[in-house]
């Protein structure tokens, strides 16, 4: 978690930064992003986002990090020295602890949930101490996909409808204490492991199974060692367009909404990709052989949030907020 004192310095810094004026006009807005150019996200904001904007800023976007290392982007922006990027809640909350709530299993529900919390005004109090202390707006929510279990074992010899259902399936998740927590909330047995090794220990049995997205699924090609995909949706992952404070407030009223209208448009558009792209690869891994099925969803979200309840994990989120954002998905 960051420190307080590096805290106060990019406050100290953000404040420099908006001290300097932005010009309304012929501005170039640098993107750094660790995605690459063919990525969803990027091809939304080219694509939508800088056709939009071309009257009185030119897009510049940087891939793959090659401008800021990826980690740096918000600083980057705090000090001046950026204008934009694409940010996850997981790096908000290394400054504001209470957005790791939007990295939570089971918090949001659906890319369409996504929107509703994010234009809810439950989301201003969050927006606000972005604006105030690193001088970053954020823009719109952008969809990444949802996670799903991924298991050795047919639909026949194990049916996953409720968490019950995973205890004792030894499921490898990324290795982190958040992850971790998540995999046994799930109701399985969690098992650490880098994901270059997921294929071989899915094949020789070393793991029962994986959580990932179904691109990932397809693309490290994990259905060539597994028999089903049960699509409990534990994780629907978001990213931010974060935009530079000091370059809005240089904006004219009618420039700010043209940005506004921009950003909001090319999540629209990479959100429809990516529903697209899912509901493809279902029916791939389904003429593949998977079974893909949906669980109870209901019964992991209420025992998942339940987990969480009174852990150290949400012991930063305000109160009632949780509430709030399962209200938007009823």
């Amino acid at each position: 978690m960051i420190t307080k004192l590096t805290r106060r310095t990019l406050m100290a810094l953000t404040a420099a930064a908006i001290a300097v004026p932005a010009y309304a006009a012929d501005i170039t807005l640098r993107m750094s992003t660790p995605a690459s150019e063919t990525d969803q996200r990027s091809v939304a904001l080219a694509e939508v986002f800088a056709p939009a904007v071309a009257g009185f800023a030119t897009y510049q976007p940087h891939y793959n990090g090659s401008l800021i290392a990826q980690g740096s982007e918000l600083e980057s922006i705090a000090s001046g020295d950026l204008e934009m990027s694409i940010t996850s809640a997981q790096e908000l909350a290394q400054f504001f602890p209470e957005f790791s709530i939007f990295a939570t299993g089971y918090v949001h529900q659906s890319a369409a949930h996504q929107v509703a919390v994010f234009n809810d005004p439950l989301m201003e109090p969050f927006k606000q101490k972005v604006e105030d202390e690193l001088g970053v707006k954020l823009l719109a929510v952008m969809y990444l996909g949802q996670r799903h279990v991924n298991l050795r074992q047919s639909k026949d010899e194990l049916t996953v409808m409720t968490p019950e259902d995973l205890a004792g399936v030894n499921l490898r998740m990324p290795g982190t204490d958040a992850w971790q927590f998540l995999g046994s909330a799930l109701g399985a047995n969690p098992t650490p492991m880098a994901f270059t090794e997921v294929y071989t220990a899915l094949q020789t049995g070393s793991v029962d199974g994986q959580d990932n997205p179904l691109p990932t699924v397809v693309d490290a090609k994990f259905y060539e060692v597994t028999k089903q995909i049960a699509l409990t949706s534990h994780l629907v992952d978001l990213n931010y367009v974060a935009f530079s404070k000091s370059v809005w407030d240089g904006l004219t009223a009618e420039q700010q909404a043209t940005v506004q209208a921009a950003a909001e448009a090319a999540a629209e558009s990479g959100r429809q990709a990516q529903l697209g792209k899912e509901a493809e690869l279902v029916a791939f891994l389904t003429e593949q052989g998977l079974d893909v099925y949906e669980p109870d969803l209901a019964a992991f979200r209420s025992h998942v949030q339940a987990q969480y309840a009174g852990s150290e994990l949400a012991a930063s989120w305000p109160e009632g907020v949780l509430d709030k954002i399962n209200a938007l998905g009823n």
